[in-house]
């Protein structure tokens, strides 16, 4: 299998009220094979749906996005707050972006990014006749990591994850539960030939047409993990005085 990755030229600096479908379907249009997958940097999906807020106090508009603190750390200039948004993700100031946005604004995450992106697959297939998924992207750190990486955080019209549980390995061992998250390796692939501050976009993933589906497929909402499932929904300071209050109230 051959896996080639490569940006899209062309686009402009989007703002509020742009069409994306129009705007990207003119860029990709006679560049696109069957198969394909765009890869788009979250950022132009929220310029395009106005979700720049004035950055009088960013703090605010962190704590407007955040569900619940996950964890904080203070540091010379602030508090750095890792936090659970309305997406469900975990994440640093709940996804408020200052970068490539004027002076005194801010930008929040779409509202509902894998609506977002099913809104372009479902219009951009139609439009070229071909069979492609989407993924919207973000740039996220890692716990235990250093340095970040972008992960889809919308998705369509592709599997997000390859479930692999079931089948044998090379050696004929069981799969019992590998299960690639295959979205965010696409999201990740796509950044090295988009970049932070090159102005490119959207880059194109071709040579996964086996992981291209139907537009009803689940997305990326779906990779978040939640609930029982979540083994690390503190931080150690939070954890830590939950723990110290379950333990006064047992003692009473």
């Amino acid at each position: 299998m051959m896996l080639t990755v490569f940006a899209v030229g062309g686009l402009p600096e989007f703002v509020a009220g742009d069409d994306l479908i129009q705007m990207i379907g003119d860029a990709v249009d006679g560049v696109l094979k069957d198969g394909d997958i765009l890869a788009i940097t979250s950022k132009i999906v929220s310029k395009a749906e106005g979700r720049q807020v004035l950055a009088a106090d960013r703090e605010e508009a962190i704590t407007s996005e955040t569900v619940r603190v996950v964890a904080s750390r203070e540091y010379p200039g602030g508090v750095t707050r890792i936090v659970e948004n309305h997406l469900g993700m975990v994440l640093a100031a709940a996804g408020v972006d200052s970068s490539n946005v004027p002076e005194g604004i801010v930008l929040l995450l779409p509202v509902d990014p894998d609506a977002s992106a099913h809104a372009l697959c479902a219009a951009l297939r139609e439009r070229l006749g071909l069979r492609i998924g989407i993924v919207i992207t973000d740039t996220l750190g890692r716990p235990w990591r250093q340095g970040q990486t972008d992960v889809a955080i919308g998705a369509a019209g592709i599997r997000v994850l390859d479930d692999l549980r079931g089948s044998n390995d090379a050696g004929g061992r069981r799969l019992d539960v590998t299960a690639p998250a295959v979205a965010d390796e696409i999201a990740a692939a796509a950044d090295l030939v988009k970049g932070k501050a090159l102005g490119l976009p959207v880059a194109v993933v071709r040579g996964l047409r086996h992981l291209v589906a139907e537009l009803d497929a689940p997305g990326a909402r779906s990779i978040v993990r939640t609930g029982p499932d979540d083994m690390f929904r503190l931080g150690t300071k939070e954890a830590h005085a939950e723990g110290f209050e379950a333990g006064r109230a047992s003692a009473h």
